[in-house]
């Protein structure tokens, strides 16, 4: 079991072993976003789509992101769409 004082810190306990032995998943993004089962991506908006990107650009997978498979394939979709018409940046610069 995971003592409360090591959930303080940010980012502590999410990858600790469960009552089961295995590692614990950590929170997915898409419980902050509230999006429906009939939410459509849309590449024009890149404030949304950039919450499914990583620092370095990347696409987040759907085991963080939550979505199901078809939202996943839509959102990579407008994610392509919005870096060729330079909305969202292919990559990030480096920190």
């Amino acid at each position: 079991m995971i003592n409360d004082d090591r959930m303080d810190e940010v980012g502590e306990g999410l990858n600790e072993p469960n009552e089961r032995g295995g590692k614990s998943r950590g929170k997915r993004l898409v419980n902050k976003l509230q999006l429906g089962p009939d939410f459509k991506f849309d590449y024009k908006d890149p404030q949304t789509l950039k919450y499914f990107l990583t620092e370095r650009g990347k696409i987040v997978p759907r085991r963080v992101s939550g979505l199901n498979a078809k939202q996943q394939r839509d959102l990579a979709t407008a994610i392509k769409r919005a870096r060729n018409i330079a909305l969202v940046p292919f990559t990030r610069s480096k920190p």
